[in-house]
């Protein structure tokens, strides 16, 4: 996929940002982006934003106007045909999700239509479910903003991260560096995810992941990972070529 984007992208810049936009429309779509691999090619993406194949900026308002529009076409399709919908079998298999989903914003619409953009199974069903709920588009639409705006940065990231990495000259010391590198982003991530899940182990309890993982055990695979990461991070700041990355990444920041 990473080949045929970057074919694409050297045609023209102009299609790599159409894609871009299509790409996070279809990821915000009601339904489509629960099936669409959206996170592993938005951080494709990000990989050719880091390799300056295309600007960081462009690519932003382009995430933004596609997640935009997706969301409010979901939004639209809840509030038309929230009967239909409510008796779809498709939609009935997620049920659980939807009730959760529905009782969160009824209770805290703001935050959850920012939150929900954020994380993967909610991300296309929050508007619909909005929708569905007829949550007035006065309420919806700050949320909606705000979360279109920083959404498309934080999904590009690590992609930027890794076409940031492959302009690092070849040698021993840039395979050590760009494993290091690769150690501490997937740490960062995973304590992230272990954090979270700490934070909401109240709410978590009936699933299969808290069974595996129980809140005990939680608390010390959350701690040793924040410790390892923590650590790996002193070792890449500690690296010759982190000077050459920083720089490099400063580049895609201001180009």
């Amino acid at each position: 996929m990473e080949a045929y984007l970057q074919h694409l992208v050297a045609q023209s810049v102009g299609i790599a940002l159409i894609i871009v936009a299509v790409v996070a429309f279809f990821e915000s779509l009601a339904l489509v982006g629960m099936i669409l691999p959206g996170t592993v090619m938005m951080a494709t993406l990000g990989t050719l934003i880091g390799s300056g194949q295309v600007g960081l900026y462009e690519a932003w308002l382009a995430a933004g106007l596609g997640c935009f529009c997706g969301d409010w076409v979901s939004y639209f399709i809840g509030r038309k045909f929230k009967g239909p919908l409510h008796s779809w079998k498709f939609l009935q298999r997620y049920q659980t999700l939807l009730d959760k989903t529905g009782h969160a914003l009824d209770r805290h619409s703001f935050a959850t239509v920012i939150l929900g953009r954020f994380i993967g199974p909610t991300r296309p069903l929050v508007p619909l479910v909005a929708g569905m709920l007829n949550l007035p588009p006065y309420k919806f639409a700050p949320p909606n903003i705000v979360g279109c705006i920083f959404w498309p940065p934080v999904y590009f990231l690590p992609g930027i991260l890794a076409g940031v990495a492959i302009d690092i000259p070849a040698g021993h010391n840039s395979t050590v560096f760009k494993w290091l590198l690769l150690g501490s982003i997937s740490l960062l991530w995973l304590s992230a995810w272990l954090v979270w899940r700490w934070i909401r182990s109240a709410k978590n309890s009936d699933d299969a992941m808290s069974r595996w993982l129980p809140l005990p055990r939680l608390r010390w695979v959350c701690i040793l990972s924040v410790a390892a990461t923590v650590v790996s991070f002193l070792m890449l700041s500690k690296q010759s070529l982190m000077p050459v990355y920083g720089h490099l990444l400063w580049e895609v920041m201001v180009r």
